[in-house]
């Protein structure tokens, strides 16, 4: 299977891209049109819908729905049960179909805590942090932590997870900070919001 594994009791239909070391485990579905990185890991009972796009080294836990309209960056981590959304306005009796869609996008090393759900039509920046139960209503700033209903900025995180103090050093990694017109910025100069991703 070019490099990834697959559970028995999982099902990947037709037409769909995984990349090499990825594992899928216990009864889980990919869907057709899918296109999933290298090295990723999704626990059980996952469902990526069809057409949706996950780059590599991305870790999707326990009870997870990505549905279209939805696409992970590389290293995004998806914690169990959390939960997107597709359309802000469904009806069983009204379906609207792909043409009611509003795309979603979590940037390069975002987390998105257990049970948090994220409303479509937003984007999560790179490295964000939304905690456990959190609701995210609006579009979330780069290394910004999230918490709450609706989730509300309360600090920021370091690259490598840890909640930075006021002086914006890490003690963990070492990696140091600065703000710049709201946003967190290496301290060292440049902008990495324009290296690789909008978000």
């Amino acid at each position: 299977m070019d490099g990834y594994f697959v559970h028995p009791s999982s099902i990947v239909d037709g037409n769909v891209t995984i990349g090499a070391g990825t594992k899928i485990w216990h009864f889980s579905h990919i869907q057709s049109g899918a296109v999933i990185g290298e090295n990723c890991s999704f626990g059980q009972n996952v469902n990526i819908a069809e057409n949706v796009k996950i780059g590599s080294g991305v870790k999707v836990q326990n009870n997870v729905s990505v549905y279209e309209g939805v696409e992970l960056e590389d290293g995004v981590f998806c914690g169990p049960s959390m939960v997107f959304t597709n359309d802000l306005t469904p009806r069983a009796a009204y379906p609207k179909g792909r043409k009611g869609y509003r795309k979603t996008l979590v940037c390069r090393g975002a987390t998105l805590g257990a049970n948090c759900t994220i409303l479509c039509g937003h984007t999560v920046g790179r490295y964000a942090m939304v905690a456990a139960g959190a609701v995210v209503t609006k579009d979330v700033e780069s290394h910004a932590l999230v918490a709450g209903v609706p989730a509300e900025q309360t600090g920021w995180v370091c690259e490598c997870g840890h909640i930075l103090k006021h002086d914006f050093h890490c003690p963990r990694c070492g990696r140091e900070y600065r703000l710049s017109d709201g946003r967190l910025v290496p301290s060292g100069g440049g902008d990495f919001l324009n290296s690789e991703s909008t978000g």
